[in-house]
């Protein structure tokens, strides 16, 4: 088994870089290649601010994009605080190589294992002290030499930027939910919304806005728009929702699966006077995103 271990939130395109190569490497020892990822996020059970971490990728989209890649098989250990004061040589020992069967282990180059936080150098000595072959991957350099990480594509998301954060990540980013009951507001003005309820709670929601987003429901793909947030117009404290108008659809989905791929931001939130202000904001809304399929030839 040719093993690369680490969390890989969102598998961006410098994650890739690295498991394309640990696919090849299994591919010429006529092996079998393995990734080792941890839920939760070591922040979630380590870190104060645990609280504040939000996640590019649930486990099911981590998986369903490793295989993608070419991964033959995902091995996820429950990430624990015992399990965190493994040091490198622990867990390298007694995960990879004994439970496993891991006999060649790819490095990034900055991979850092166990409690006690070793360089890759010294990892890849302790390592081979094992029995293991050590490969050590190539560094990623995206565009004018930018160092990607899921930090950077949180951030991003997280003011709304979603063409640069699907840049890094090398796809849409999507959110997968059930839709729930709203308030059917939107059905008066002429613009049904259905509201989106997220399977993974801590799944990473951009910024608040409308946005341009493909639609993917009862197996079948739309584009519409999607508005975040707590919707001003129609009072004050309201909770936050991710609302939905399908374009060209007119289909009762209430408790159906229901996924969107972000393209692009076409605004920010507003507060209008009145519901006929709005009405006339969606409308220009609507226009901007046709306006944008035809020239990004979405069709």
């Amino acid at each position: 088994m040719v093993v690369a271990t680490g969390f890989f939130d969102g598998v961006h395109l410098g994650h890739r870089f690295v498991l394309e190569q640990l696919v090849k490497a299994a591919r010429e020892r006529g092996d079998w290649s393995m990734v080792v990822t941890f839920w939760p996020h070591p922040r979630n059970v380590l870190q104060d601010d645990a609280r504040n971490l939000r996640l590019l990728t649930t486990m099911e989209e981590k998986k369903r994009i490793l295989t993608g890649i070419g991964v033959n098989y995902v091995e996820v250990i429950p990430f624990t605080r015992a399990f965190s004061r493994m040091t490198t040589e622990e867990y390298l020992r007694e995960w990879i190589v004994e439970r496993l069967g891991g006999r060649t282990i790819l490095l990034g180059y900055d991979n850092r294992i166990g409690s006690d936080l070793r360089t890759p150098e010294e990892t890849a000595k302790i390592a081979e002290g094992l029995g293991l072959e050590v490969i050590r991957a190539d560094r990623y350099a995206g565009p004018e030499g930018i160092v990607l990480s899921s930090t950077k594509i949180r951030n991003l998301l997280a003011s709304g930027q979603v063409e640069k954060a699907n840049a890094m990540l090398g796809y849409g980013y999507q959110l997968h939910g059930v839709v729930v009951a709203g308030n059917r507001l939107g059905r008066t003005m002429g613009f049904p919304t259905d509201n989106m309820q997220l399977y993974e709670p801590l799944k990473l929601i951009p910024a608040g806005g409308v946005y341009l987003v493909r639609v993917e429901t009862v197996g079948r793909e739309f584009y519409g728009m999607c508005n975040i947030g707590v919707r001003p117009t129609v009072g004050n404290g309201n909770a936050m929702t991710i609302e939905t108008n399908i374009f060209d659809f007119n289909e009762d989905i209430y408790g159906l699966d229901i996924t969107l791929t972000f393209i692009t931001k076409i605004r920010d939130e507003a507060r209008f006077p009145d519901m006929a202000g709005l009405a006339a904001q969606l409308g220009r809304d609507r226009e901007k995103c046709y306006s944008l399929i035809a020239e990004k030839s979405l069709y």
